[in-house]
């Protein structure tokens, strides 16, 4: 079970997919326009309501980028999320009442445990950010700002309380509207903790090593790469590749932007003063880039596919992609939008696999065209990321997730 934009569903297609050929029956629930992401995976698809990119080019979700700091962006996405909830909740319980294990993604995490509770199921956690408290490091989703040691943890546990706040109107009719046996509610997030409830989490420890105060039964398992539907790249693509040296791919995945054509135009003015050519990724922030035949504007491409032709890749650095840029080799020059995005901008920097940080909202042509002469110029950031995607490669994240999961089983 997860909801929200593509990156807080692409890598459970990838999960769903190595536990169909483990032997499971897998159905993923999630919103309906992503139920292309599983075909041919042996992966069952159930939608719930909701439309995710309609929500983030509303005005409500519009009003995200006017938000100055992280905790205003993450008050107006939980009055946002609130709102939605309740609607998701009779698809939920409908899926869990005819599962084993309900396998819980973060972003609807307390409200799965809750149903599962109801439900006398178990349950497992699964993560793409480490959101749970932890002196090492501040809260991913607030930016990069160390509080200290103690305030880094008091503010990972505000954030996952308010995580839980989302869900705590859609817990409470469990009981009365679907028959579930009273669960706690998902506020009882110190239960959830003292019954060390496991939860997995789909990154690598190459880029978050597990925090050491952080209780058992918090594990990190590598990553879960997207189940890819397509393997072949568009003619159009190909004829461009071949047409020059290896360009510079640039996109915000699911991410939004005030002024799509303001921030295309500053991409291709960085791209032509570095001397470099251009993959242009439409994305649901609509950048596009015409009318030479040095950038090409184009659709949804695996990037497990496109990636590892790129010079070099700007992206919004959200936990996906940054996973994706590093499984490629090549280096990165993050963009950061939102959310837990400057966190995975952070780790680029440390691995040494990006020269800078452009945030959105500073991003112009001088800064980004910067970043990116010395992103390819630069031999060490290709040495780095190339030594972390032999390391990655070595990695199994399914695997230890399977695992888990028939140690579960085998107790049913």
């Amino acid at each position: 079970m997860t909801a929200g934009s593509r990156g807080d569903v692409a890598p459970y297609t990838g999960l769903a997919a190595g536990l169909v050929r483990a032997g499971h029956e897998v159905t993923l629930l999630s919103h309906g326009l992503f139920a292309p992401l599983v075909a041919g995976s042996g992966v069952r698809f159930r939608a719930v309501p909701g439309d995710p990119e309609a929500e983030l080019h509303s005005a409500r979700g519009r009003g995200l980028h006017r938000s100055r700091t992280g905790a205003v962006k993450l008050l107006r996405a939980v009055a946002l999320a609130r709102r939605i909830a309740p609607s998701m909740t009779p698809a939920m319980v409908r899926e869990a009442r005819g599962a084993d294990v309900v396998l819980a993604g973060g972003t609807v995490a307390p409200l799965a445990h809750a149903i599962a509770q109801g439900l006398s199921r178990p349950s497992m956690g699964l993560f793409l950010q480490p959101l749970h408290g932890t002196r090492a490091f501040p809260p991913p989703m607030l930016g990069t700002r160390s509080l200290g040691p103690l305030g880094n943890r008091i503010g990972g546990d505000a954030v996952a309380a308010a995580v839980d706040h989302v869900f705590t109107r859609a817990a409470r009719t469990l009981a009365a509207d679907h028959g579930l046996r009273a669960p706690r509610p998902p506020s009882a997030r110190r239960a959830r903790e003292r019954q060390g409830w496991p939860v997995w989490h789909g990154f690598s420890e190459l880029v978050v090593p597990r925090p050491r105060d952080w209780r058992p039964g918090l594990e990190v398992s590598g990553y879960w790469w997207p189940h890819e539907t397509t393997g072949e790249l568009p003619p159009d693509l190909v004829d461009f590749l071949g047409s020059g040296p290896a360009p510079v791919y640039v996109g915000l995945g699911s991410a939004t932007t005030p002024d799509p054509r303001r921030v295309s135009a500053h991409v291709v003015a960085a791209l032509r003063a570095a001397g470099l050519r251009g993959v242009v990724q439409r994305g649901w922030a609509g950048l596009s880039a015409t009318g030479r035949d040095d950038v090409i504007t184009i659709g949804d491409v695996p990037h497990s596919l496109l990636f590892p032709h790129m010079a070099a890749v700007v992206h919004h650095a959200g936990a996906g992609t940054t996973g994706a840029a590093l499984r490629a080799g090549v280096p990165s020059v993050p963009v950061p939008v939102q959310f837990d995005a400057h966190f995975w901008a952070s780790r680029l920097m440390a691995l040494g696999t990006a020269p800078a940080v452009v945030p959105l909202r500073r991003l112009d042509s001088a800064a980004l065209g910067s970043a990116l002469r010395q992103a390819v110029t630069d031999p060490s950031y290709g040495e780095r990321a190339r030594d972390v995607a032999r390391r990655l490669a070595a990695e199994d994240g399914v695997a230890r997730v399977a695992a888990a999961l028939e140690r579960t089983a085998a107790q049913l």
